[in-house]
């Protein structure tokens, strides 16, 4: 059957609007019939309905619960709230799936292939193997019908995101639709990813505390991803670790993360504890390469440019960084209400000193701020954010909730300035020109 079938399509769309719609037409019709809305209460329901759902619409309302500002806060609160533990698909399902991808000779490729899923998560699952070279695989394969299940879902965004800006006009949704829809559809291509994977493994190679898997160009479609197999701890087993380990792994990930963004112009947009291990050797493993942004070297430069401009207090400067990130319409009340979450997010890097990256360890303090802005905006009329915002921020959100789990002790400040030292647009440029297109 095709993975984008008009009947497998029809299925999920009927499945999605059925559960959805009813939520989304006592929104409207308290907007419309004057009655009110009890909004977190609301909140919960349509969490409940998307757990339910699973697949890309639970990942999207992940993706929603992290960017900042994005949603009244009760929302945000509700959708972060929601894991992606999908069931894993059965036996039957991973032989047809091995076959259609390899051939009917699929198993011959492999000394051993597990039957039993590793992990299992929205949008696939993966499976450990053995080749007869003795290599240790790990194959990522896609559940059935998701470029159906993805459209379907995405065509339902729209509606769940015009319903949040009628709840309250704090911000014009529509580029974070068109930038979640491409990243979304990116994510069914695992021979993109397996080029993501290239290039981090290029861009890391200084480091020798990375680790990025190889990536098995012959067992690997636009399906299935062959990769080699990378033993570790998740971050999370090591949240009651020595301060001096959980120091240890922060700072290694602060590095994979902020490296290729400063060097290469290139994010890593999920940066979240389940893409991570920590291997027996002291040194990181990447495992997730499905959401990659690629940034033109002006933007980079104006992250800096803002970065310069919350140092010095230089109003000018910040102006001019938030018109290359694609702000419009700036004036100064616009750049206060910006500035209170940006000083937030800066506030790490902006302080020379050792310390957690959240004081409270938390998150309280990031959420008090984001409602604030949120509530700023809604006074002050909404903001359009630009496209290039959505993953930025949210990857620095969940890069940040990372080390807040770790309860992580840096000098934050220092680390950063060692990154961003000589850095350059044109340097960039050239650098990463010579990546892509070598």
């Amino acid at each position: 059957m095709s993975e984008d079938s008009f009947s497998g399509r029809l299925k999920r769309y009927t499945n999605v609007a059925s559960a959805v719609g009813g939520l989304m037409t006592r929104l409207f019709g308290d907007r419309y019939l004057g009655m009110t809305l009890d909004g977190p209460q609301h909140a919960e329901d349509l969490k409940e309905t998307l757990g339910h759902l699973k697949g890309p619409l639970m990942k999207i309302a992940q993706i929603l619960a992290t960017v900042p500002d994005m949603l009244p806060p009760e929302y945000a609160a509700a959708f972060l709230e929601l894991q992606s533990n999908a069931p894993p698909m059965g036996w039957p399902f991973v032989k047809r799936r091995m076959q259609t991808e390899l051939g009917p000779g699929w198993q011959s490729y492999f000394r051993v292939f597990e039957p039993h899923a590793s992990a299992a998560a929205s949008l696939g699952q993966v499976h450990k193997a053995i080749d007869h070279e003795d290599r240790i695989l790990a194959c990522k394969l896609q559940y059935p019908e998701m470029g159906s299940a993805v459209e379907a879902d995405l065509s339902q965004l729209k509606f769940i995101l015009k319903s949040f800006e009628m709840y309250s006009k704090a911000i014009d949704t529509e580029n974070l639709r068109l930038e979640i829809a491409d990243r979304l559809r990116e994510e069914l291509d695992y021979l993109l990813e397996a080029q993501h994977m290239n290039l981090f493994r290029r861009m890391l190679s200084p480091f020798s505390f990375a680790c990025v898997p190889e990536v098995i160009e012959t067992l690997t479609t636009k399906r299935l991803l062959t990769m080699s197999w990378l033993e570790g701890d998740k971050l999370l087993t090591l949240m009651d670790s020595p301060q001096d380990l959980r120091n240890e792994v922060s700072s290694c990930l602060f590095r994979t993360w902020y490296y290729p963004l400063y060097h290469y112009g290139i994010l890593h947009g999920d940066p979240h504890l389940g893409n991570y291990s920590w291997n027996s050797c002291g040194q990181l493993n990447l495992l997730d390469f499905g959401c990659i942004r690629i940034f033109q070297p002006s933007l980079i430069q104006g992250v800096l440019d803002l970065y310069q401009a919350l140092q010095t207090n230089n109003q000018e400067l910040a102006v001019h960084a938030y018109r290359i990130w694609g702000f419009t319409e700036i004036d100064k009340e616009m750049i206060d209400i910006l500035n209170l979450w940006a000083r937030f997010l800066y506030e790490p890097l902006l302080d020379d000193r050792i310390r957690p990256i959240d004081q409270s360890y938390s998150g309280h303090k990031g959420r008090e701020v984001a409602g604030a802005v949120y509530e700023a905006l809604k006074q002050r009329g909404g903001v359009k954010p630009p496209r290039e915002f959505v993953f930025m921020d949210r990857a620095a959100v969940g890069l940040g909730s990372v080390f807040m789990h770790l309860r992580a002790q840096l000098n934050w400040h220092q680390l950063f300035e060692e990154l961003i030292q000589g850095f350059s647009g044109p340097l960039l440029e050239k650098r990463q020109k010579k990546l892509l297109y070598p």
